[in-house]
């Protein structure tokens, strides 16, 4: 009876781990572009774009594209938490190049591509998950609207295809580096003192702090205070002991940054 109680416990183990892989979504072709047409350089704290490259690679981007947009909400909503957030921190990204693209090389600016009326993010021209959606309502309400992913990190791994956003991760976010990727992009771009940095008695930070101050005081991993979600991460932000411990109590001034929205293009 035991043998076969373990037996039974080994097929059921098995039967989930086939059908979790058969939900997995395959997000190579994404993680081949970003491995062929973004370059990491200050050690990985930004990235260039060969929005060329990823022009000469259409038919590539357009698949992946079509396979995202063939997802359906059940297929979507069957996933864990972690594959679903990888799913929309890419296919962001992965329209926010193709945006780009309608108007390349003759912009400066992902802001060109906008009016006075409206911005490039209200743009609605992504068919995802059942409707036509705009990088904003990708952002705003399936990521950042969501109680379902409650994790500020995400600002760290979506990108605007700007010099003053974080970098472009060179490879494709997948439910099993998830939580280690969105870790290692909030290190990288906290350690950039062009961005981030201690200058006296003030704390220099990027707007993005300042925009989406809220998310980094929701309580994720308890953090109430934006200094308290910093002071975990004192070390990236090169803080001395002292300057650590004047963070976690709250008593430095803090400067947000002009932010850059110059294209993250190669040279």
């Amino acid at each position: 009876m035991k043998n076969w109680l373990m037996t039974l416990v080994a097929l059921i183990g098995l039967q989930s781990t086939l059908v979790s892989a058969a939900n997995a979504f395959d997000h190579s072709t994404w993680n081949a572009l970003l491995q062929q047409h973004v370059y990491l350089i200050d050690g990985g704290k930004a990235s260039q774009v060969d929005y060329q490259g990823f022009d000469d690679d259409q038919a590539a981007l357009d698949g992946y594209l079509a396979s995202l947009s063939a997802v359906s909400q059940s297929q979507f909503d069957a996933w864990n938490k972690d594959e679903q957030l990888a799913f929309l921190i890419n296919a962001y990204n992965a329209y926010t190049v193709e945006l780009i693209l309608t108007k390349w090389p003759d912009l400066d600016s992902i802001k060109d591509l906008g009016s006075f009326f409206s911005s490039p993010w209200s743009k609605e021209f992504v068919p995802l998950l059942g409707e036509k959606r705009s990088l904003d309502n990708l952002e705003h309400t399936l990521i950042r609207g969501s109680d379902r992913y409650q994790d500020p990190r995400i600002h760290f791994a979506v990108n605007c295809a700007s010099i003053g956003c974080p970098a472009l991760a060179n490879q494709a976010f997948d439910a099993d580096n998830l939580d280690a990727l969105l870790e290692t992009q909030t290190k990288l771009f906290l350690s950039d003192s062009s961005r981030n940095r201690l200058n006296g008695d003030i704390l220099e930070l990027s707007s993005i702090f300042k925009w989406y101050r809220e998310d980094f005081e929701k309580g994720w991993k308890g953090y109430q205070s934006l200094e308290a979600f910093l002071s975990d991460y004192s070390s990236a932000l090169s803080l001395n002991t002292r300057a650590s411990e004047r963070l976690e109590k709250q008593t430095f001034d803090i400067k947000f940054l002009d932010y850059d929205w110059a294209l993250n293009k190669t040279p």
